[in-house]
């Protein structure tokens, strides 16, 4: 069976996709269509990344994970992100990562897009292990929207213009502050 998702990110350090501010106001595309691909790298397993008819998208398997970054780090920021999954698509996008060599939702913040998640409670529209949902929301099968904001220790999450997650946490920012900087790999997606 394969699980498709388009444009669906992972935030590893810091980032996203389609549009993002920074803490000066301003706004930076990081994907519009198929321009701005080249300034992500694929990691992971093999995923089959391309752009078609406008959409970045990726299909696969029972692989494994496999991962979009950006090669440019971000700090504070709102990211809004339009994706479209399977109703079986296990995705999300991940954020502030402590090891991008083991991208996972215990090294990195995820706002899940898992609709069929055996525990729903960290499905769609929650953060993983940290702001569980009550009465997830299904996207499977259509486009939805993602406005996602960091600041400091406090992280939001909007699905299609309702609140899914608002919360603090220091330990994932703490952690990370310990690390080593990789200024090249700072922002992720995710398939």
């Amino acid at each position: 069976m394969k699980r498709t998702a388009a444009v669906v990110i992972v935030l590893a350090a810091l980032g996203g996709c389609a549009g993002m501010s920074s803490t000066d106001g301003g706004w930076t595309t990081l994907l519009d269509g198929g321009k701005g691909f080249e300034d992500w790298d694929k990691l992971g397993v093999a995923a089959n990344w391309r752009v078609v008819d406008g959409v970045v998208q990726a299909d696969k398997g029972d692989k494994g994970n496999s991962f979009l970054m950006t090669r440019q780090s971000y700090g504070d920021f709102i990211v809004r992100v339009e994706f479209w999954s399977s109703d079986d698509a296990n995705s999300g996008v991940y954020m502030r990562c402590t090891n991008l060599a083991d991208i996972t939702d215990r090294t990195c913040y995820e706002a899940n897009i898992f609709d069929q998640r055996p525990d729903p409670k960290y499905g769609t529209g929650a953060i993983v292990h940290l702001s569980a949902i009550q009465n997830m929301p299904k996207v499977g099968g259509r486009w939805s929207t993602y406005e996602i904001t960091a600041k400091g220790p406090h992280l939001t999450i909007v699905l299609n213009g309702q609140k899914t997650a608002d919360v603090d946490d220091l330990k994932l920012m703490k952690a990370r502050e310990k690390r080593p900087r990789n200024k090249k790999r700072q922002t992720m997606y995710t398939l």
